[in-house]
């Protein structure tokens, strides 16, 4: 492996881990086991590894919304869920970190403010070839909304206040669990003949709200 993509790769683990906003480059640096002239000879400032990092996370979303060219069924839902969970998954400190990302770098900001729209356009997108596909029932004013409240649930659930411990690193399960949440939007919507497939797909994606905030089973 190539170094910047060694840096990338131990960036990444570290930001996952530990939240952006406590690792600095020296650490990435010492857990490379490398000097920080070597790391700054790849990337001057951390800003510019997050930007990387960033326009990975983008590619794999554009590639996420790139449609087939034969109609959505299903399966291809079941796909793209699980697909969209492995994503977040891997680059979630921009989930858990966003909002001191945005406010830190305007540059940053100014991106993920175009990368917003382009995603909201996909996504609507998206929610139509499953109407197209006969897989969901609703109208144009139905679809806005869907679109957004989607957009809301992908861009907040991992910093839901008070769902995770102060301190507690965000798991795959509650990550799972907000796939479920975004899935649950259209249920109003589903085709009578799709319902019992898509059942099956709830059940495979819903973490008991008990196992995530023990309190509330």
């Amino acid at each position: 492996m190539k170094t910047r993509d060694r840096i990338l790769a131990a960036s990444l683990e570290l930001f996952n881990t530990r939240g952006e906003r406590h690792v600095t480059t020296n650490h990435i640096a010492n857990h490379l086991g490398m000097s920080p002239g070597n790391l700054y000879y790849h990337f001057r400032n951390k800003p510019m590894i997050v930007a990387e990092l960033f326009q990975r996370f983008e590619q794999r979303l554009d590639a996420f919304f790139t449609l087939p060219e034969a109609p959505l069924t299903l399966d291809h839902k079941a796909d793209l869920l699980e697909q969209l969970l492995q994503i977040i998954w891997q680059f979630r400190f921009l989930q858990q970190d966003l909002d001191q990302l945005l406010e830190a770098d305007p540059d940053f900001a100014q991106r993920y403010h175009a990368f917003a729209q382009r995603s909201l356009r996909h996504a609507r997108g998206l929610y139509q070839a499953f109407i197209d596909a006969g897989i969901l029932l609703m109208d144009a004013r139905q679809l806005e909304a869907l679109t957004l409240n989607a957009w809301i649930i992908i861009n907040s659930w991992a910093r839901l206040p008070g769902a995770q411990p102060r301190g507690q690193q965000l798991t795959e399960q509650f990550l799972r669990r907000g796939i479920y949440q975004l899935l649950m939007l259209e249920d109003g919507y589903i085709a009578p003949a799709h319902r019992p497939a898509i059942g099956a797909l709830h059940a495979r994606l819903q973490v008991p709200l008990g196992e995530l905030l023990p309190g509330l089973d």
